[in-house]
């Protein structure tokens, strides 16, 4: 199995990670009562950690499915090369940093990490090309 598909697989694993550890935070905050109950109204809005970890689990959701399409792309082409098997690990490694950085709120490296995993994209997807 080429390297492409095997990273995806990561990284659709460190989504669910994402996911997880985002409304752990944020049932931490609001409360076990509003995760379980049909959430009608408006919440109370998160902050502090939990809201930086929302943040980060929506800003992987937006570059998730560019990254899933180029892999899935370059895989069906048959493209497959050394640098798309950099960029996919680029794009990995980066989103497994940006979670513990943006939770912890450090500016500057966080936008650095994400920059780092667009060109990730970037390069899977010059594979095609």
């Amino acid at each position: 199995m080429p390297i492409e598909l095997t990273m995806l697989g990561c990284a659709v694993v460190l989504g669910l990670v994402y996911v997880l550890f985002a409304a752990t935070l944020s049932t931490g905050q609001r409360g076990l009562k509003w995760n379980a109950s049909n959430r009608d109204g408006e919440p109370a809005p998160l902050t502090g950690a939990a809201a930086r970890a929302d943040r980060a689990r929506h800003n992987f959701l937006e570059t998730f499915a560019f990254f899933a399409a180029a892999v899935l792309a370059v895989v069906f082409a048959q493209r497959c090369s050394a640098g798309s098997a950099l960029g996919v690990q680029l794009y990995v490694w980066a989103r497994v940093a940006y979670l513990p950085i943006y939770t912890i709120g450090i500016p500057y490296v966080r936008t650095l990490v994400w920059l780092v995993s667009v060109v990730g994209i970037v390069m899977v997807l010059r594979a095609l090309f």
